[in-house]
């Protein structure tokens, strides 16, 4: 395969409801790093009805160039239209690599536009970056049931693709009033030619589990050793106003729900402040948490791995140091309610 013809970084902007989905954001930072040490321009391929307005956000956070897909067709994902558009847009323009999030959306229409040309497909990567020279994607992520990082390579075709977990990449600072080249194209596919419908949009009434969103978590891990044990860690996150975490391990044993598992198989976290008790430290845990600002972690272990990930290690008992850790934390806060009662 001739790979001349092929340049530049795309990144499939995802939106809903006329806003621009987080983790595109990030990987528009993510991109502009590759693009810049290859020498060539980053993209943003943006689909959906009524969206053209969003290329401002999109240029703001690195794009050179947005092409845009803006027809009635695009209102509602459907993986047939919105594969079409990229396919064709694709063919015409010749991206040596794009990045999708690795959301329901993004890993949908990614795989099935791998599926389509065909080219090679990295799935939830987390670290990213390509060869200056030849412009070899290394996209890497945890295998093997998150004990080695592998590095995957695409050498024999193009485009290069990859889909990327959220909170593993960050979004660059915005630069109001940066501009860039919109292309708008279009597609000629009719509804009639479209064989899935959408009837309904049915919103969730009941209110998810978003650790991802929280600015503390307090995580626990088998070192606890009981449903019971793991209690002591719903105590102190409740007294700091954090969220619960945990490892696969608690999950896998049924002590909490799997909305609360940090790591490659759960969620990526990026707290002010991440608590990692009881847990050794697996690759696959690490990635999950690895960008939070601040990692305390405490374990009776003093060879986990988990002490080389983090900022503050404590060797020691959990249920020794937690009890003390919360009583001194009740304590701060109440001397800083009654000072701010007072100034009041």
């Amino acid at each position: 395969m001739d790979f001349r013809d092929y340049k530049g970084v795309w990144v499939f902007i995802e939106q809903k409801d006329e806003v621009v989905a987080s983790v595109s954001l990030e990987l528009l930072g993510a991109g502009r790093k590759l693009a810049d040490k290859r020498g060539v321009e980053l993209a943003g391929i943006l689909i959906g009805e009524n969206v053209k307005h969003l290329t401002k956000t999109i240029f703001e956070y690195g794009a050179d160039t947005v092409y845009v897909y803006d027809q009635p067709i695009f209102k509602h994902y459907r993986t047939e239209t919105y594969m079409k558009a990229l396919l064709e847009c694709t063919e015409k323009y010749k991206p040596e690599i794009i990045l999708f999030g690795a959301t329901s959306t993004g890993k949908d229409l990614a795989s099935a536009v791998a599926t389509d040309m065909p080219t090679g497909l990295t799935a939830d990567t987390t670290e990213l970056d390509v060869e200056e020279e030849t412009g070899l994607l290394l996209a890497s992520r945890p295998a093997f049931g998150g004990n080695i990082m592998a590095t995957i390579l695409c050498k024999k075709y193009r485009p290069q693709m990859a889909t990327v977990r959220s909170k593993v990449m960050k979004a660059l600072t915005p630069q109001t009033g940066r501009t860039g080249k919109i292309i708008e194209e279009t597609i000629s596919l009719k509804e009639e030619d479209i064989r899935t419908k959408v009837l309904e949009i049915v919103k969730e009434t009941v209110k998810k589990v978003r650790i991802d969103e929280a600015d503390i978590i307090v995580a626990g891990g088998k070192g606890l050793g009981s449903f019971e044990g793991f209690q002591l860690i719903h105590q102190l996150a409740e007294t700091l106003g954090g969220a619960v975490g945990a490892s696969r391990d608690v999950v896998e044993a049924g002590w909490i729900e799997h909305a609360h598992q940090v790591g490659q198989t759960g969620v990526t976290v990026t707290p002010k402040i991440y608590f990692a008790i009881g847990i050794s430290g697996a690759i696959q845990h690490i990635v999950g948490m690895k960008n939070s600002g601040l990692i305390i972690a405490i374990n009776k272990d003093k060879e986990a791995p988990i002490f080389q990930a983090c900022h503050f290690g404590i060797v020691g008992d959990a249920f020794e140091i937690v009890p003390i850790l919360i009583e001194q934390f009740q304590m701060a806060l109440s001397r800083e309610k009654v000072s701010n009662n007072s100034k009041g």
